[in-house]
């Protein structure tokens, strides 16, 4: 089958190959990707910028939804036909106390597709039962397919750090989870909403606007602290939600987190901090980091989508096939596109 694999350290070290189809396993069955979405962490791994493990050469591609074409003698509640998403823990060892206690997202075995274990961004998907998902009849499969990053926000602002009504919240970075975390500190009731972006993120930030975003600041012409201080009692931020993947991101958010106040650390960044932490035990704040996902998670981002509470085609920003996997990771790079999503099959 055609796939994307990663087959090397350098940066470009990616290109569409012919790879053995995945061949069933007890306890699995094999799913036709039909919409794979790409993820800013892809994009991290064509510039090979990561800062996780990964194996090479690996397929790539975690944001997957498609058909079931095989299922295993030993599968049960599950059928050739069935239309699902995946979750991204493609193995965990299911015994030790965090996977007992449903935080196997955390689980120190955990292998992700896509990094560890050949992923999404080819014709056919080796999985579990356990990672399933059943899409809605009204969810087609490139919505579906951004059911992982809504996922991603949904943790972080509402099993994490939580959105209040009326809250000011602001979002570090409008790529892909900042532009979901919007949408849930929406959903949530935040009375006041705050994008930030860079002279980088033209794009984004007129995209926040149209999302709906109450206000939005280029940080490089404009000081978001100077606006905090003209909202409700110019305390500053109820939570801040870093989604940016540098670690400088951190410093600002405890300048703009009101005492008392939270932040969520969504994006990875490798970069040293090099700076104070002492306002974050002078303000007293909370500092959340959100990782991942879990069952419940992703039946709730469902059931959102089915009842078109939340909205992935606001953040859809083009379809594409296997073959011009560069035009996608490109248009996600750029900031052209929110969400760049692949179809591997028909």
């Amino acid at each position: 089958m055609k796939a994307i694999v990663k087959y090397g350290y350098g940066d470009g070290d990616i290109e569409v190959r012919d790879v053995p189809q995945p061949q069933m396993l007890p306890g699995h069955v094999v799913i036709a990707t039909r919409a794979v979405g790409v993820c800013g962490s892809d994009v991290h791994m064509w510039r090979n910028n990561q800062s996780w493990d990964i194996s090479i050469p690996v397929v790539m591609g975690h944001e997957t939804a498609g058909v079931i074409t095989a299922v295993a003698p030993d599968v049960t509640g599950w059928n050739v036909g069935d239309r699902v998403v995946c979750e991204t823990a493609a193995s965990i060892c299911g015994q030790c106390a965090l996977c007992r206690t449903g935080r196997y997202n955390l689980c120190p075995y955990r292998e992700g597709f896509g990094n560890l274990r050949d992923g999404a961004f080819g014709e056919y998907l080796l999985a579990e039962p356990r990672v399933l998902h059943r899409i809605p009849d009204s969810v087609s499969f490139e919505e579906a397919a951004l059911t992982e990053p809504f996922a991603v926000a949904f943790n972080a602002l509402v099993e994490r750090a939580t959105v209040d009504p009326g809250d000011v919240v602001v979002i570090q970075g409008f790529g892909a989870i900042g532009a979901l975390a919007l949408q849930i500190a929406q959903l949530r009731g935040a009375g006041t909403t705050i994008v930030l972006g860079t002279n980088n993120d033209e794009l984004r930030l007129q995209k926040a606007k149209q999302m709906g975003a109450d206000h939005v600041l280029n940080i490089q012409q404009t000081d978001p602290a100077a606006l905090l201080t003209t909202i409700g009692d110019g305390l500053g931020a109820d939570l801040v939600v870093d989604a940016t993947g540098v670690s400088i991101a951190l410093k600002q958010g405890l300048e703009l987190v009101r005492p008392f106040g939270s932040i969520v650390k969504i994006g990875w960044g490798p970069q040293p901090l090099g700076f104070n932490l002492d306002p974050l035990v002078a303000k007293a704040v909370t500092l959340y980091g959100s990782f991942s996902h879990s069952w419940n998670t992703w039946e709730k981002v469902l059931g959102l989508f089915a009842t078109k509470k939340l909205d992935p085609q606001s953040v859809l920003g083009g379809v594409y096939p296997l073959e011009q996997w560069e035009e996608a990771f490109e248009a996600m790079e750029s900031g052209k596109n929110i969400k760049s999503v692949m179809v591997p099959s028909s």
